[in-house]
């Protein structure tokens, strides 16, 4: 009898010692994947909140970039991670949700967990400042006449829905592929490509002139561009409905993404934050739930199977 007190005593103590354990997450640094280059409305963003993480969750958070495929490099090496939480991925979520369906990957959609969506995307498809055209139907009057269109794309999910637009009005597109805003935004300025889309980093170039914007993807037009259509307004029953997101694998502790959660809550609030998001690369902020994303997320993934199916 004694004997057994003593294991029943010495399993509580291994069990509170585990939940101790387990409620210290963070108890080493982090680290922040940003599928794109320096340079870009993801990594200004990131760094931002990075720092204001770091303060939240009381540990470093390193940012590292590891550009390619829109971001779907990153994607591939956190699906693989068995850090449970020490390493997530900050950006938009069209690496997690369209890549995979356009592309070979290591992984899907369900790979994941979302810990909460900050802020709502605001593409657009760009032209630089010297192209004979500035609208739409002036860039496909364009592309008609010299037979194609030079596009840089960032990823798989934009470059697959201006084939399908370009497609339909019987214009080739000659591709450049960039691995994101910084890697864009020379070649458009430059004139080496005609248009090419932008996740947001034209919000550094409009004011002077130097990014002209043709149309937005988005279901409503772009918060500090009203004047712009977007894809449905002229006719295309085609959008990019994306969010930034902070990713996790699977496999993650729930009390991990709780803890997470909660810092990114108030980092999604503070004002450091707010200001890098709405004033600078300008864009909304907002705080969605996980399971309000992954409701989102299998529609988006259902809507393209219907698209691709017609």
């Amino acid at each position: 009898m004694k004997m057994r007190r003593q294991l029943i005593a010495l399993l509580a103590g291994l069990a509170l010692a585990l939940t101790a354990v387990a409620d210290d997450f963070p108890s080493r640094p982090l680290t922040m994947l940003i599928g794109f280059n320096p340079g870009g409305s993801t990594d200004i963003q990131g760094i931002v909140l990075a720092e204001v993480l770091s303060e939240e969750l009381g540990q470093p958070v390193e940012v590292l970039h590891y550009p390619g495929r829109g971001g779907g490099v990153a994607a591939a090496m956190l699906a693989s991670s068995l850090e449970g939480g020490y390493v997530f991925q900050f950006g938009l979520s069209n690496p997690f949700v369209f890549t995979p369906l356009t592309t070979n990957t290591s992984y899907d959609a369900q790979s994941f967990r979302y810990v909460a969506g900050v802020t709502l995307d605001q593409p657009a498809i760009v032209t630089g400042p010297d192209t004979p055209f500035s609208t739409w139907e002036g860039m496909l009057e364009y592309g008609r006449e010299r037979g194609e269109l030079i596009y840089a794309t960032q990823n798989p999910h934009d470059q697959y829905v201006m084939e399908t637009l370009m497609a339909r009005e019987g214009i080739d597109l000659r591709i450049l592929p960039t691995t994101g805003g910084a890697g864009m935004a020379p070649l458009i300025i430059n004139g080496e490509a005609d248009v090419a889309f932008s996740g947001g980093t034209h919000s550094a170039y409009t004011d002077d002139g130097l990014m002209r914007l043709l149309a937005s993807p988005t279901r409503e037009r772009l918060m500090a561009y009203p004047d712009t259509p977007t894809l449905l307004e002229l006719g295309y029953d085609l959008e990019m409905h994306a969010y930034r997101v902070l990713a996790v694998p699977r496999d993650t502790p729930d009390s991990h993404v709780d803890r997470l959660r909660e810092a990114l809550r108030v980092a999604a609030a503070d004002s450091r934050f707010v200001d890098v998001t709405e004033s600078k690369i300008r864009m909304p902020t907002t705080f969605v739930t996980e399971d309000k994303l992954s409701t989102l997320f299998q529609n988006q993934i259902d809507e393209f199977h219907a698209l691709t199916e017609q």
